[in-house]
This record gives structure tokens, sequence and C-alpha cells, in this order.
């Protein structure tokens, strides 16, 4: 399952998040590999669709899908030398898959700011120095090992991986993240297994004080053509309020501020797309269900995702794209008027497709 390493400076309302978020926790019976400890939480990816396809199937159950939050030991500066729980924090976030990094803008004299006065761009930069000076380490084992390497014989992959691991080199010394360093296609290849904390994905939640609209400060430099970074104000606290109250009250409470979906769930959201991710759906009287694959998935490696054995037999999927389905009353409804279409081993899956595969076992 997915991960995302909630960080900050300590006293930013990270942790507010983070249990406001397992107040959303799914129920993990339907998710047997995960291991619980009291700083993950698994939480359900919001998903209209569901609703409406488990009604229409009078489906049994509806199991969604999920994301795992982790809520990663509060950084201080020196972390990267060991300061505070720095090793800790350090090991916990090279785990994650995207970290979301909580920036305080918020103000309040009785929640004492650790660098005495609040300034987001300041303490992105506190963050992001000391990630990028754990992966200098890194970093530079790996190129010292390379040039190790090279003396005994070049190869063009050895001359690759140098050229790759020097140009993070000089980023990281500057407290570049390794995510703003452009590498070919080539270079990325030979790289592709070492794991860097400034390579991941990054939301950054601005902690706003409630109704605050600040004008905010742009916390990141813009990426490389792919969106690896987005930016949203929350207030964290309103968040934790809204979570406290009944299904019907949050929708009327949203309604009333003309909001479709909580922050929470615009959050979650942006999670799921920065991790480059889609959705695709199976409905039945069972139950209805959401999967998660990364875009650009194809159709056998899809039905893998339900059972492994269904990539091995997969002979073909039979796709409704969810409109469709609705639009049509169900299955056989899309069938009649020839929506249902028959995808062989190259279709690549789209985003709400309710499919059904035809395995042999």
């Amino acid at each position: 399952m997915l991960q995302v390493g909630i960080v900050g400076l300590p006293n930013v309302g990270k942790s507010t998040l983070f249990k406001t978020l397992t107040k959303k926790q799914v129920d993990c019976a339907n998710f047997p590999f995960c291991t619980i400890e009291p700083n993950v939480g698994v939480v359900e990816v919001p998903d209209e669709r569901l609703k409406v396809l488990a009604q229409m199937s009078k489906s049994e159950k509806v199991i969604p899908t999920a994301i795992e939050f982790v809520d990663i030991a509060g950084l201080v500066k020196g972390a990267h030398k060991g300061e505070g729980l720095g090793n800790k924090f350090l090991a916990n976030i090279r785990e994650v898959d995207m970290i979301v990094h909580v920036v305080r803008a918020f103000e309040d004299e009785n929640v004492v700011h650790v660098e005495g006065g609040i300034d987001p761009a300041r303490d992105v930069e506190t963050i992001e120095i000391e990630l990028a000076m754990a992966d200098i380490g890194t970093v530079e084992k790996r190129l010292d090992g390379v040039r190790g390497k090279m003396k005994a014989g070049r190869t063009k992959d050895l001359e690759l991986e140098e050229s790759a691991l020097a140009k993070w080199f000089a980023a990281l010394e500057q407290g570049k993240m390794a995510n703003t360093v452009e590498l070919t296609d080539e270079e990325q290849a030979v790289v592709r297994d070492v794991s860097l904390l400034t390579n991941k994905p990054v939301l950054y939640v601005l902690n706003v004080a409630e109704g605050q609209t600040p004008a905010a400060p742009l916390l990141f430099k813009e990426g490389l053509g792919v969106v690896t970074h987005v930016q949203m104000p929350i207030s964290i606290k309103v968040e934790s309020e809204i979570m406290e109250m009944s299904p019907e009250d949050q929708q009327m409470f949203l309604a009333e501020l003309g909001l479709k979906q909580s922050g929470l769930d615009r959050l979650i959201a942006s999670c799921y797309e920065l991790l480059n991710l889609i959705t695709f759906l199976t409905t039945g009287e069972k139950e209805t269900r959401a999967w998660t694959i990364t875009r650009g998935t194809k159709a056998p490696q899809a039905a893998g995702v339900i059972h492994t054995d269904f990539e091995k037999g997969f002979i073909r999927a039979e796709v409704i794209s969810y409109a469709d389905f609705v639009a049509c009353g169900g299955e056989s409804g899309a069938r009649d008027q020839g929506k249902l279409r028959v995808e062989g081993k190259e279709y690549v899956m789209q985003d709400g497709d309710v499919c059904h595969f035809r395995v042999s076992t």
C-alpha cells in the first residue's frame, strides 16, 4: 500500500492533521497487508462513484481504495546530524512514496513557533536543507563506489551513473532538491534504485487560521514538466472540527460554504494525483470496489492487482466507462447500447473504467 509521510517543524499542526485524517480510517480487514502502528493510519480515498455503483448493483458492501499516512517525528534544525529525533525521522521518511509537508501560516500567541515567528518560506527551507544534507551522504557514498568501479574499467552505464550522481551532488550542495535536477532518460534508468528524500513528490499544506486566505508565497520552485509539487491552504483546526460532525451536518456545513469536498478530502485526492494514480472499479451484488493502479497500466497488470493469477491467466477485459455505466442503467443496458468494450492485453486502463476480467484458471 502507498505511504504518505506527514512532516513539519514542531507546533505547525502536523499531528493534528494526522489525528484528523485517521478519523477517516478504513476497515483494515479489507487490506490484509496493513500493519497498523500508532503513527500509521490507513485512510480511504474519497470517491462518490462507489456509492452510485453500489446502489445500482445492490451491493452488499463497498470497499474504497486507500492510502497509508505516517506521522513522522517532528524535525528540527540539525536532524541530518542526528539532532532531536533526526535519525528516526530520516529512516521513516525514506520508506514513504511522497511527503505532505505541513507549514505554519496561522498566528497564535499560545502556540510557540520554534523559530520565533511565522515565516512559511523560511520553515520550508529549514526542512529542505535537512533533507538535502541527508541526501548528500547517500549520493556521495554511491558516487565513491561508482568511481572505484570505473578505475577497474569504464562502461557506458557507469559513466551515465557518475554523470547523474554528480548532477544531484552539485544541486544538493546548494541546498536544492534532487527533483529540480534534469536527468536524461538514460541517466534516470541507471539511478532508479537510489532512494533520495528530495526526489519524492511533495504536497505543501499551508496551515492557515479559520477564515484566513493568505496571499501565500510559492513554497517551491517549479518542476521540470512533471508535476511533483502542489501547494494548498487548509485550516487544520476547522478540518478537525468538521470531522467531529455527523455526516449529514458535514454536508450541510460544506454546502453553506459552497464546497463540494472538505479540505481533507481534497488533500487525500491531491496525494493520489501526485502519486500518478488512477482508480478502476468492479461492481456486483457481492461488492463494489475501487482498485488503485498507476496511470498507464495495461489491462493484464490491472487484473493482477485483483489477484496475481489473473495477470497470468488474462484473456480479455470487458470495460464500460463509469459515465456510460450510469447513463445506461448498468451493465446490461451498456451491453445493449454497444457501450461495453472488449479489450485485449495492450489496452491502457483509464480512470473510472468499470471492469470485468475474463481469465483462464
